[in-house]
């Protein structure tokens, strides 16, 4: 087990990965919605039944399915359950026939659904030029990731972590904070909107000014959201940060999700 688990894992991943993204795009095509867990449950069921009968994992392929519902414009089940079928045929009763066919002869066939299948219109210049900075940087370093390890799901991995590290750098900078001050100076309303994580609640505590509020200082939290534990305990400092101060710090405005996170962790992170 501890010599299949590996490559077990990595077969799944993308598997899922695939499986996943091919049912997005034949939604997109055919403008009809699937249900991308009831898939990812069948086909988890169907790849472990299929291995006691001393089968092959599978998982949706992109090329046959776009070619599948571009070309041939598939649009129901049946056309799912007659490819399958019509495989099994041909590996069961005409297997000496397919096994006489030159390897080159596959190699080419593979090449054309390659190039029917990828998406020329997104390393077009035109689009290059359009599209983000990380975007394209996703896609080269999963690209190069792919050729280097000659090993699919590093790329994917690879190519998934740094999306992520991209995207949470973007958000982190669309959190802001503005204060208003009463006429008669008596307190002051922060409105904080975006996003709260780990990355944003960083910069939030340096956004008040401890010394010179007045006394009453009110945080409003409606237009914007609270993602993690991180978030809660920025504002555990803020509070703190005023409490010595001898100022009272209220928080206003949160919705249900950031509440509910707000009341578990709230002084349950700070050591005393």
């Amino acid at each position: 087990l501890t010599t299949i688990a590996p490559y077990a894992l990595a077969m799944a991943f993308v598997g899922l990965m695939e499986s996943l993204m091919t049912a997005k795009l034949v939604d997109d095509i055919t403008d009809t919605p699937s249900s991308k867990t009831r898939e990812s449950i069948g086909q988890g069921i169907a790849n472990i039944v299929t291995g006691f009968f001393g089968g092959m994992g599978g998982c949706a392929m992109i090329g046959q399915t776009m070619i599948n519902v571009r070309v041939s414009g598939a649009r129901t089940r049946l056309s799912t359950f007659l490819a399958g079928a019509f495989l099994m045929v041909l590996c069961v009763v005409f297997g000496p026939v397919v096994s006489d066919i030159p390897m080159a002869a596959l190699v080419a066939v593979m090449v054309m659904v390659s190039f029917a299948t990828f998406d020329w219109h997104s390393i077009a210049p035109r689009t290059l030029r359009r599209m983000p900075a990380g975007e394209i940087a996703v896609m080269v370093i999963t690209v190069a990731c792919v050729v280097a390890t000659e090993n699919l799901a590093i790329g994917v991995v690879v190519g998934s972590v740094t999306a992520m590290v991209i995207f949470a750098k973007r958000v982190a900078h669309q959190a802001d904070v503005t204060a208003v001050t009463d006429p008669d100076g008596s307190s002051v309303v922060y409105s904080v909107t975006g996003e709260l994580f780990f990355a944003s609640a960083n910069e939030l505590v340096g956004r008040f000014n401890y010394a010179t509020d007045p006394d009453k200082v009110v945080i409003d939290l409606t237009a914007a959201h609270i993602w993690d534990a991180s978030s809660v305990a920025a504002l555990d400092s803020v509070g703190t940060k005023y409490a010595e101060r001898g100022k009272k710090v209220e928080i206003i405005g949160l919705d249900d999700p950031s509440a509910d996170l707000h009341d578990k962790l709230s002084g349950e992170l700070t050591t005393h």
